[in-house]
């Protein structure tokens, strides 16, 4: 029998991000091949603690936890060498494919001389090995792949596995001491995070999404933050928006931005580019609003509006802000 160990992923606030819960389900998925159980380590600063009592209603044979003053921002250099020192004894270790995941499990595996499967849609157990499945060529097809090495170390796409819900009992928990980092790791240390803050939901894991496209041009915000206020949506964009300028960075979705995958999605003058459908398509629910109706968009939409975004998206936030007050 083999375990499996998830690392947690904690916010700048100690709080647990719910992308943890999508890696929980993917060591669960995992479990029939590995015939054990899966635990969780938790790293962090000061209200470390209360994140790993959270994890400790998800079903972990055991929530490890490991707080130090040193870990209380993110730096690879301070966390691999203790996620290193504890996947020892274990035969996979899993993340999810965010910032946090896509940077910390290479160095991981790197440093178990482990083999590494990024960014996996699935798991699965064939002939009692771990089969993992990607996608490739932006989402348009799948190919599968296995792990040779004692230990496998894999990160878990978002929105491709449903959040792991809280289960009856309470996992034990257990302190686990900081490894040691080498001298260059040392002198190495957080300085300060310039990071856009804003009241609404964190794109990846809002429940509802509006996305713009480049046709809104300088009335980006304008247009859409009436709508994601009345939805308590997220707000996203095209690749097109972003490199335009009508919107920052860190909203854009798409193969190249953040992979998304709320209940509702609503695309607004947003052409469909297979970049961008990569990055949504997951979405429960998928509208699209655009004067183009040859636009590809329409053609992965659950519902779609042909109309100009100018007239349609504000008739449309005085008819939810009307059925509120109704």
């Amino acid at each position: 029998m083999a375990n499996a160990l998830v690392i947690a992923e904690l916010g700048d606030d100690a709080k647990l991000k719910k992308s943890t819960l999508s890696a929980i389900s993917f060591a669960k998925a995992a479990l029939p091949a590995l015939g054990g159980s899966f635990s969780i380590l938790v790293l962090g600063g000061a209200g470390a603690e209360l994140a790993a009592e959270e994890l400790a209603t998800y079903g972990a044979a055991q929530v490890l936890h490991c707080v130090d003053a040193s870990l209380t921002h993110y730096t690879a250099e301070h966390y691999a060498p203790t996620v290193a020192e504890v996947a020892k004894g274990f035969a996979l270790l899993v993340g999810t494919a965010t910032s946090f995941g896509k940077d910390l499990l290479p160095r991981v595996a790197a440093r178990l001389d482990a083999a590494y499967a990024g960014d996996c849609s699935g798991v699965s157990a064939e002939n009692g090995r771990l089969v993992y499945r990607r996608p490739m060529y932006a989402g348009n097809a799948f190919g599968s792949c296995t792990l040779d090495t004692p230990i496998q170390v894999a990160t878990a796409r978002q929105s491709e596995f449903t959040p792991a819900e809280p289960v009856s009992g309470a996992s034990p928990l257990a302190a686990v001491p900081k490894a040691a980092v080498g001298a260059a790791a040392s002198r190495v240390e957080f300085v300060s995070l310039d990071a856009v803050k804003s009241e609404r939901p964190e794109l990846g894991d809002a429940k509802s999404v509006v996305s713009g496209g480049r046709a809104l041009k300088e009335k980006f915000f304008e247009v859409l933050e009436p709508l994601a206020d009345a939805l308590g949506a997220a707000l996203g964009a095209s690749r097109a928006a972003v490199d335009a300028g009508y919107a920052p960075g860190d909203f854009q979705v798409g193969q190249t931005g953040k992979i998304v995958a709320p209940a509702l999605y609503i695309a607004v003058g947003i052409s469909g580019a297979i970049q961008h459908i990569a990055g949504m398509k997951g979405s429960r629910v998928i509208v699209a609003i655009n004067k183009d109706a040859e636009a590809p968009i329409f053609q992965l939409a659950d519902y779609g509006l042909v109309a100009d975004l100018f007239q349609a998206v504000p008739a449309l936030v005085s008819e939810l802000k009307a059925k509120r007050a109704g």
